[in-house]
């Protein structure tokens, strides 16, 4: 898929309010400080569409980008170690569980994790209520520039062998580094591949 289009469409704390067409929706969520301003601008090529900060848990609404005209990237609050006070992040805690509960256009999530850590119980707690609550998601490894390529896969491993513990299978898996555009390709190639048998239905 090559991304022609991308533009900042509405931000939000109220599911009802979200945009009210048919256009499927892709959410990328994670731990903050996970790089996923960065990603979100490295898919839709564009340096400053998801803003970037040096503070985690800038992000504190729901954010549609509209790509291509014809699906949304929704942009949640990421969860965790956000230096908010504890009343700001109950509320939006609330709104992102409400997301995925109520939104019909949600195709898929994407949940992002930076690959140079050990698998963290709050990525795995979060995994394990999305699996619960059956929405859809794959898991993005982040900064993979930051590690070598058999530490990589080490990472990866342990994440599969802990996630077998309670999973069948392991969920759908992209390796990424925004500052060298990895994974790019294939995670627009994957939702341009949803998107059209959405089509054929």
């Amino acid at each position: 898929m090559q991304v022609k289009s991308a533009e900042f469409v509405m931000s939000n704390s109220d599911v009802a309010k979200c945009p009210n067409n048919r256009l499927p929706e892709y959410a990328f969520i994670g731990r903050s400080n996970v790089g996923k301003s960065s990603l979100i601008n490295m898919l839709t090529n564009k340096k400053s569409l998801a803003k970037t900060s040096g503070r985690p848990g800038k992000t504190q609404l729901i954010n549609h980008f509209l790509i291509n005209k014809n699906w949304y990237l929704v942009d949640l609050p990421g969860y965790g170690y956000a230096k908010v006070s504890k009343s700001s992040k109950k509320t939006f805690q609330k709104f992102i569980t409400q997301y995925f509960k109520l939104r019909e256009q949600l195709v898929s999530a994407f949940v992002l994790v930076d690959i140079r850590h050990n698998p963290q119980p709050i990525d795995l707690e979060f995994m394990q209520w999305l699996g619960e609550q059956a929405v859809p998601f794959s898991i993005i490894f982040t900064k993979a520039d930051k590690l070598k390529p058999n530490a990589i896969n080490n990472h990866v491993e342990a994440y599969k062998s802990i996630l077998l513990e309670t999973w069948e299978e392991v969920p759908n898996y992209f390796i990424t580094s925004s500052s060298k555009d990895m994974g790019k390709e294939d995670v627009l190639e994957y939702i341009e591949n949803l998107n059209n048998n959405m089509d054929l239905e």
